[in-house]
């Protein structure tokens, strides 16, 4: 006998933190981004260059360790 899980999928929601900031002479975008899903929060530190279509993205578990990111990128 077979027996089947249900499996559900539940989306990621953005929660309203959402902050970007550009660098002064880099030319980078950089933002913070708060989600939530069935394991938590989540935030997300992403940086970009529009002109050149290049991005990198972090995630961290921890509101401390993103905000660190942030500002270190934005040095």
């Amino acid at each position: 006998m077979i027996q089947r899980i249900k499996s559900r999928k539940v989306k990621a929601r953005k929660l309203p933190m959402a902050k970007t900031e550009k660098h002064p002479i880099k030319r980078w975008e950089i933002s913070v981004m708060e989600f939530q899903n069935y394991s938590g929060k989540k935030f997300k530190v992403t940086r970009r260059m529009s002109e050149l279509s290049v991005a990198e993205t972090k995630l961290f578990k921890s509101k401390k360790k993103a905000k660190k990111q942030f500002d270190e990128w934005l040095k």
